[in-house]
């Protein structure tokens, strides 16, 4: 997917995670309409500049993919935390963050981050760039 193609999703409403968990639908057995019910909540970094949702989308996929099923399932569980800590140390690698305000320079949850982020461009500019990169992150991962 391409930083246009993820430009353009924003654009009718789809926020980070949903477009991260939604290109790997097929892989971890989800319809696409589930893939984005389940991560809609988290865009915006849950709506108040917390964790980049790409990276929230990430962990979704890596949690359906390998995630454990109950105290009983230890093997995949470490699995599980293996595949999380390789993808955080290629994010913390290229951005060293992991939280919207951090990585935008403003909080997307308030009306006035919102503006500044708007104006920026950095919604449709940046931000594609954030899930583009956890894609190819996660595609060397899932």
């Amino acid at each position: 997917m391409d930083k246009g193609n993820i430009a353009e999703l924003f654009g009718r409403g789809q926020d980070c995670g949903q477009i991260v968990v939604e290109h790997f639908a097929n892989k971890i057995g989800v319809s696409k309409e589930e893939a984005n019910r389940m991560a809609a909540a988290f865009g915006g970094g849950l709506g108040v500049g917390e964790t980049c949702g790409a990276v929230m989308g990430a962990m979704i996929v890596l949690g359906l993919k390998y995630g454990h099923n109950g105290p009983d399932d230890n093997e995949r569980k470490g699995e599980m935390n293996e595949k999380r800590a390789e993808f955080l140390a290629l994010w913390n690698e290229k951005y060293g963050k992991v939280r919207c305000e951090d990585l935008l320079g403003n909080n997307i949850g308030t009306q006035e981050g919102l503006t500044k982020i708007l104006d920026e461009g950095l919604l449709f500019s940046f931000c594609p760039s954030l899930v583009d990169d956890a894609i190819k992150m996660l595609e060397k991962l899932a």
